[in-house]
């Protein structure tokens, strides 16, 4: 059964974007316009405004206004927006400019079918309701998951195996790395907002948690972070407990932060021919460089057949000379990320500052495909480099040939995080308003481990984190690589506890319990405790980590905190996208009511995106909506 929708409108935008100037090369003339809904005559925010002859790509502001500017001539001019059809029409660009440009958009009245490529013939086909999510949401008879056409789509993900319950009595430990990625959520986002659902292990629970920032507490003593707990009940299994491990990193002033030395590693390679891969990838690093001061220094180092140095350091006061070369970039050829990023290193460490932030940031599709280009020589190479004191940051875009595994294997093992870039908006986010904790680093290789009171827990699970655990013994090994947490950064991981007295389903243990390790009478002194939380970290140029403790004690409380409420609603919908046999009684209805009961002061309006991005979802998942 094919299902009808009219409109939707997507999200809430979290804010005006200020978009520096590109430098006006001579005989370019400006072309301004608005875009709007045909029904409601109401500005259309973020829809995107395409010139394919120029590569040209913009973004609707808060009052549906864009400008670009372009040479005089004929043009065909694209705008799109989810849930509006696509305007195609012909502008003549006279030598004075054009400017209101009125450009109505009809809402889209469409339907939820998978294509599958056949040789030359293409066929639709309803596909089947997913195991474990009859009877979760009505009509499932009319569900069908979108999926693109094209048999073209080379993403790459890794697997994850989900973290299961561990006994208490068995394995007490629990030790990890910190993770401060969000990439995941902005890609599980883009997937969505193009009407099909995510990938199972696109989805990584961990970072979809920690996109989002929480209110805790500053730090205010010796160490550069807060660790901040809290216990409650877990919402889709209220017998359970859940366990909310917080740590706040100090805020430095962006007039504050050390000089920077900063290489752009920038594939300009065929593959990153697309509006949303090189077009965006210029338009945000001309954010980040509307942003620098005068003692930061920029070098650009460029990669596709081979590599090169494309600009020398430059003082981020001389922004004309950056815009420019940014300006000038334009892709074609194979991609050699290894030549370029072994030449990005030694641009960065000629021009190392002592005390300062020294910093590749990488942006690509990941898609390297000359020279070395397997994970494993990639990471081998990225380790060899990161001792050096140069930190990495890694920048993803595109689709189709997204390389997402490989990324965020080169950020964790080169000191570094890794951000997925799907539009403006977020290049704004991940470049300028948290530009400090994407470019400073304030504690490296950040470990944690928790020891179970097996007095108090009979179970426990962490949520996500898969591709981040650790041996217990590595806690202790200082030469053991872990997690960099930056100025502002906030980190957050989740326990569900199964106390004593609460039976287990055998299903979510991958063993039995034990016969004779039970206690059967209480250690002294330690019977209130729930858990020993322990972190280990070292200051950004420090050999030698430091250890901070901190006992959680047990507790009865149901009622969660707004913290807690809200990372337990991003957790629940991690799990359902994941299907994850952990879901328990996760649904859409209840991810939205926790966040919505707990979406505070959103200054930025990520929260209220969140939920709409549920509600998306769940229409992708009733069969109610497709791109």
């Amino acid at each position: 059964m094919k299902t009808l929708i009219a409109s939707l409108l997507l999200l809430i935008l979290p804010e005006v974007i200020d978009i520096p100037n590109p430098v006006i090369v001579q005989d370019k003339v400006k072309v301004q316009g608005t875009v709007i809904d045909a029904d409601t005559q109401q500005p259309i925010v973020g829809a995107t405004i395409i010139l394919k002859e120029e590569t040209i790509n913009e973004t609707s502001d808060a009052d549906g206004n864009f400008e670009f500017f372009v040479e005089p001539g004929n043009y065909i001019l694209e705008v799109q927006y989810i849930g509006f059809k696509k305007s195609g029409r012909l502008i003549m660009v006279p030598k004075s400019g054009l400017g209101n440009l009125i450009i109505s958009l009809d809402p889209d009245v469409i339907t939820l079918e998978e294509q599958i490529v056949i040789s030359d013939a293409i066929q639709t086909k309803q596909l089947e309701t997913p195991p474990g999510f009859a009877g979760r949401v009505n009509s499932y008879s009319a569900r069908s998951i979108p999926f693109p056409p094209s048999n073209f789509n080379t993403e790459e993900y890794a697997e994850i195996s989900e973290n299961t319950f561990k006994w208490a009595t068995k394995t007490p430990l629990s030790t990890f790395s910190i993770d401060v990625d969000g990439a995941s959520y902005s890609n599980v986002r883009r997937m969505i907002m193009d009407g099909r659902l995510p990938v199972k292990d696109a989805v990584r629970v961990e970072e979809l948690i920690n996109y989002f920032n929480y209110d805790y507490e500053h730090p205010g003593g010796e160490h550069p972070f807060s660790v901040n707990t809290e216990v409650g009940k877990a919402p889709w299994n209220p017998d359970h407990q859940l366990v909310q491990i917080g740590i706040q990193g100090e805020q430095i002033e962006a007039d504050d932060l050390p000089p920077s030395n900063l290489v752009f590693l920038l594939d300009v390679s065929g593959s990153m021919n697309s509006y949303d891969k090189l077009p965006l990838l210029k338009k945000g690093f001309k954010l980040l460089t509307n942003q620098l001061r005068e003692d930061d220094y920029v070098s650009i180092v460029v990669y596709a057949g081979s590599s090169g140095l494309v600009l020398p350091p430059t003082s981020g006061a001389d922004k004309e000379t950056i815009l420019e070369a940014l300006n000038k970039l334009s892709a074609g050829g194979s991609t050699a990320g290894a030549s370029g990023i072994k030449q990005a290193y030694q641009v960065a460490k000629e021009h190392f500052k002592e005390n300062g932030n020294n910093r590749i940031i990488l942006a690509t599709d990941g898609d390297f495909n000359v020279g070395v280009s397997s994970n494993s020589e990639l990471v081998d190479l990225i380790e060899e480099k990161r001792d050096q004191g140069i930190f990495l940051s890694v920048l993803g875009f595109g689709s189709g040939n997204l390389k997402d595994s490989k990324m965020e294997q080169i950020a964790n093992n080169g000191n570094g995080n890794y951000y997925y870039i799907d539009n403006l908006l977020e290049a704004k986010k991940v470049l300028v308003s948290e530009m400090g904790g994407t470019l400073h680093t304030i504690a490296k290789d950040v470990k944690i481990q928790v020891e179970f009171n097996p007095q108090n827990v009979k179970a426990y699970r962490l949520i996500g984190y898969e591709n981040r655990l650790l041996a217990d013994e590595d806690f202790n090994n200082d030469k053991k690589d872990a997690g960099e947490l930056g100025s502002g950064h906030t980190v957050t991981a989740l326990y569900e506890v199964v106390p004593h007295g609460v039976d287990i389903d055998s299903c979510l243990s991958d063993i039995d319990p034990l016969k004779y390790q039970t206690p059967t009478t209480p250690v002294n002194g330690f019977d209130d405790e729930l858990m020993t939380v322990k972190l280990r970290y070292k200051q950004p140029d420090g050999e030698k980590s430091q250890l901070l403790s901190q006992i959680i004690k047990r507790s009865d409380r149901s009622e969660l905190s707004e913290n807690l409420k809200f990372a337990s609603s991003v957790a629940s919908f991690g799990m359902i996208l994941r299907d994850s046999k952990f879901k328990g009684n996760s649904s859409f209805e209840m991810v939205q009511q926790l966040a919505k009961e707990s979406k505070g002061v959103d200054e930025n309006g990520y929260r209220a995106e969140f939920i709409k991005i549920v509600e998306l979802a769940e229409l992708l998942y009733k069969g109610e909506a497709k791109k």
